[in-house]
C-alpha cells in the first residue's frame, strides 16, 4: 500500500492506470542470490513449494522472478520497502481492537 501522504507520481513521469490490471503479482519467500552485471542490479527471487512425499513433506525452492534494475531503481525499491516495513511496524504498535470475551459454560 502506498503512503497516502506521498504522491505516487513524483516528477514528470505519469503511470498509466490501465497498466495496473495487467501487472503480474510476484510472491517470494526470499532472495536466493544477487549480484550486478554491466551496471544492472540482479536479484533472483524464490518461493518455497511444499511437496508431499508419502507421509512426509519435502520443500522445493523455485525461482519466481529474475529482478533486473538500475542502481537508481534499486535505491527507490529499497526506499519503498523501508517505508512499507515502517508502516507495518507502526501498525503492530497500535492497540488491538476490543477483544471478544471468552464464554465459559
Amino acid at each position: 500500500m502506498a503512503d497516502p501522504e506521498t504522491p505516487a507520481n513524483q516528477g514528470p513521469v505519469t503511470i498509466s492506470s490501465s497498466s495496473a490490471e495487467r501487472a503480474p503479482i510476484i510472491y517470494f519467500d526470499g532472495a536466493s542470490c544477487f549480484g550486478h552485471h554491466n551496471g544492472a542490479i540482479q536479484i533472483e527471487l524464490a518461493a518455497n513449494l511444499l511437496m508431499p512425499v508419502g507421509a512426509a513433506v519435502r520443500v522445493d525452492v523455485v525461482q519466481t522472478a529474475h529482478l533486473r534494475c538500475s542502481v537508481a531503481a534499486a535505491l527507490a525499491l529499497r526506499e519503498a520497502l523501508d517505508k512499507a516495513l515502517a508502516m507495518y511496524q507502526q501498525g503492530q504498535k497500535q492497540p488491538m481492537a476490543e477483544e471478544i470475551p471468552a464464554v465459559k459454560n
